[in-house]
């Protein structure tokens, strides 16, 4: 294998891991949780945040460690805590240990993924560079199938749920073994002022900025750079997009009657599945990119999301709306999460993880906000009025993207 294929692969595993059983892991066994350890509503919302809050610290450290110890480095000690993460929700007998276990695994998500940004920059070739980035992303479709799977086999008796979290460690063990054989060991150099120019005028859409002045190429990586203003906004609301469906979804078709033939404690993982197997499709988001530009791109993206929303508010008890609707936001947040990816490599040349950190850390405000009001709003007004209310940022960022598709655009080169 070249070593951009060794990169990309363990990149695949690494956010199936840390995505899927250590990010969703939680909200897809709270069932069972439920009755082990007699939560309440206010006790899982807290273990929730906790894994949350885990996440968010776990981003600002994974710059830190990518550019003093270099990105293998990151990715490993996230293989390790989900591994301790997951051994210790498996043998856990109170609350708080399980509390423990599921913030440990989430400090996985945030160390694990970002570092590819910066090892991609220096291993993979620049016309295959949003490929790799877009598999590597997908990989989350991989863990949330998986990790649906084992739900789904937990709820019909035939594995313990125990036995499936030691499972998840096992997992883990694996993921830190391929980012050992897979990332490279060093940051090796810097990319050069004409590299820094020849990147910044690659990536920055010209439906979306200006070109790029001499001062803004010297700059480089500026965090706070005007061009990266789009990137942060699209970032922001579809973090909200995302955590509302998936933090209400689930109970709105619940509420609403559930799937005809199906017990309600399996809708959740029927949301997954279809969530997941869907957004495999994500692994062609580079290819797409590269053909049709990102405007348009991501007019279909918030449009997908949008119409997600909708079909949840409006038909929550059809099967087919609501596999149509998880399987319309398993594209969209793939899609969006690799586009999220080398569209900041693009604009922070080397310092692609700070780039994506800052991304990363948009998307986490949208997913705290996110939920807060559409709770407040389903309170006052019904779970529809809040669906169909949170369709509306998605719906203004695609008609958004949409104004901008008959102005000139540049083509990334095809990738081979």
């Amino acid at each position: 294998m070249t070593p951009a294929t060794r990169l990309t692969a363990a990149g695949f595993v690494a956010t199936a891991v840390a995505f899927g059983p250590a990010r969703m892991g939680f909200g897809l066994f709270l069932p069972v949780f439920r009755d082990e350890f007699r939560l309440s509503t206010s006790a899982a919302g807290m273990i929730a945040s906790g894994g949350f809050l885990a996440f968010l610290l776990a981003l600002l450290a994974s710059a830190w460690i990518g550019r003093r110890y270099g990105e293998r480095v990151s990715v490993i000690a996230g293989a390790s805590a989900a591994a301790a993460g997951f051994a210790a929700v498996a043998v856990a007998g109170t609350p708080a240990l399980l509390a423990f276990g599921i913030a440990l695994a989430g400090v996985s998500a945030g160390l694990c993924w970002a570092p590819f940004n910066d090892a991609a920059e220096r291993v993979v070739p620049e016309n295959a560079r949003a490929t790799a980035l877009s598999v590597v992303s997908t990989g989350t479709s991989l863990g949330v199938v998986a990790a649906a799977g084992i739900a789904f086999a937990v709820t019909e008796g035939a594995l313990g749920w125990r036995g499936a979290w030691l499972g998840f460690a096992a997992g883990a063990l694996l993921l830190a073994w391929i980012a050992q054989a897979g990332l490279p060991s060093n940051r090796g150099p810097k990319p050069t002022r004409k590299a820094v120019a020849d990147i910044v005028q690659v990536g920055l859409p010209s439906e979306l900025t200006a070109k790029p002045t001499a001062e803004q190429v010297a700059a480089g990586a500026r965090l706070t750079q005007r061009a990266a203003l789009p990137l942060y906004g699209t970032a922001l609301c579809f973090g909200m997009t995302n955590a509302i469906f998936l933090s209400f979804a689930a109970d709105r078709v619940v509420a609403a009657g559930g799937l005809p033939g199906l017990p309600d404690e399996t809708a959740s993982v029927v949301i997954f599945l279809a969530y997941g197997i869907c957004g495999v499709l994500g692994l062609a988001t580079g290819r797409i990119e590269a053909r049709i530009g990102l405007a348009p791109l991501f007019c279909a993206i918030f449009a997908a999301a949008t119409l997600s929303l909708v079909l949840i508010a409006i038909a929550p008890t059809s099967w087919s709306a609501v596999i149509a609707a998880s399987g319309l936001h398993g594209v969209a947040i793939m899609m969006v999460s690799a586009v999220f990816s080398f569209w900041s490599l693009r604009l922070f040349p080397g310092r692609g993880t700070l780039g994506f950190t800052a991304t990363l850390l948009s998307v986490a405000a949208g997913s705290v906000l996110g939920p807060v009001l559409a709770g407040l709003l389903a309170a006052a007004q019904g779970p529809l009025v809040m669906f169909l209310a949170a369709a509306v940022p998605p719906l203004t960022a695609a008609l958004w993207f949409g104004a901008k598709l008959r102005r000139a655009r540049p083509r990334l080169p095809p990738v081979a």
